[in-house]
């Protein structure tokens, strides 16, 4: 095995409190009230930058529904960590934009649900979600900060995905991250209710392509298709342990943020352990680090330590084997009736959403 490389990012999760309920969030099912306090995600914080770590992306839930936001940010602006704010917009006034820009902020990324508000509200479970998203965008350009969009697409809104580019432009975007539906947490939950056809993944396909040359200098645009109908898989989280880490709410540290769901690992905490003994001595890093624990094909096979065998996550949802090979590759055994499944749910009348609440949550 290749010598451990430091972490680049963490991801930090700080609350999975959130006033919407979107029925594609990767959280988990069982959604956490148990919060790290602010001088914990401080000495975390310290000891990431200690560690090698470069970025911090704070997110949730919203973490904006955090008040110790703006310390945090520059507690990591203190430490030269390079900040990234993923958050819905919803609660970010000028005041807020102002402030955590004041703190030193690097960067934010709001996601929206689609163009048309209507519809974008009804994914979003929350009324005036949308133009709360575009005020929140303005305020954010008025601070000065950079702005990433990031769309997440599925079959209620591909129709839509020209009118997202243009309206990434319109709110003075630099970059727009056009997402397919990844399915884990709340997204695996409502599969059925959110996947594409063939026929839309293609037409969007297109429209990337075509919007990626007119666009030039203007907006780049990332592209991140659904594994399901894909030939060969991604290199989920630059492999499992090797190029992120996630601390949970209550700070457990992960690998990914969908981990949790396997069975048979225990995930340490920050407050038993230091993130650098997690990150290096942990059973459960180690368990699907590198290349060893591969089964074949993948032990085999060329792209090895350049997929690293795909979602450890997505194996266990569709093989029942977190250790199988991920069935978004071709040369897995359950990779025919993965793509079947796709098929037949995305062809079929969609469900209604399980929206994403919290326990005990009213409805918005």
């Amino acid at each position: 095995m290749n010598p451990l490389e430091p972490p680049l990012a963490l991801l930090a999760e700080l609350t999975h409190r959130c006033p919407l309920q979107c029925p594609y969030c990767s959280n988990p099912l069982a959604l956490e009230r148990g919060e790290l306090d602010t001088a914990s995600w401080q000495r975390v914080l310290d000891e990431a930058a200690a560690l090698g770590v470069l970025q911090v992306h704070f997110s949730g839930g919203e973490p904006t529904a955090r008040r110790d936001l703006d310390a945090l940010i520059a507690h990591a602006a203190k430490r030269k960590l390079y900040s990234n704010l993923i958050t819905s917009g919803v609660l970010v006034d000028g005041a807020r934009a102002r402030a955590l820009a004041d703190a030193g902020l690097d960067h934010v990324q709001i996601s929206v649900q689609g163009r048309e508000p209507v519809a974008a509200d009804r994914v979003a479970g929350y009324r005036g979600a949308q133009a709360k998203k575009r005020t929140a965008c303005a305020h954010v350009r008025k601070a000065g900060l950079p702005l990433t969009i990031n769309a997440v697409m599925h079959r209620h809104n591909l129709g839509e995905l020209e009118a997202v580019v243009a309206m990434a432009v319109e709110l003075g975007a630099a970059r727009l991250e056009v997402a397919h539906v990844q399915y884990y947490g709340w997204g695996l939950r409502n599969r059925a209710a959110l996947m594409p056809t063939r026929a839309q993944l293609e037409a969007a396909t297109a429209t990337v392509a075509a919007a990626r040359e007119r666009l030039k200098g203007v907006l780049a645009i990332d592209y991140v298709v659904p594994d399901y109908y894909a030939r060969r898989p991604k290199a989920c989280m630059g492999g499992w342990g090797r190029r992120f880490l996630n601390v949970s709410p209550s700070g457990r540290v992960l690998p990914c943020h969908a981990a949790e769901t396997i069975p048979g690992l225990a995930f340490e905490s920050v407050t038993e352990r230091s993130l650098s003994e997690i990150w290096r001595e942990s059973e459960a890093f180690k368990r699907f680090r590198g290349t060893d624990w591969m089964p074949e094909p993948c032990r085999s096979c060329e792209r090895r330590e350049i997929d690293w065998g795909g979602c450890r996550c997505q194996a266990l949802a569709l093989a029942g084997d977190a250790a199988a090979t991920d069935p978004a590759c071709e040369l897995s055994p359950h990779h025919a009736a993965l793509v079947e499944a796709a098929e037949r749910e995305s062809a079929g009348a969609a469900p209604d959403f399980a929206y994403r609440r919290m326990p005990d949550r009213a409805a918005v």
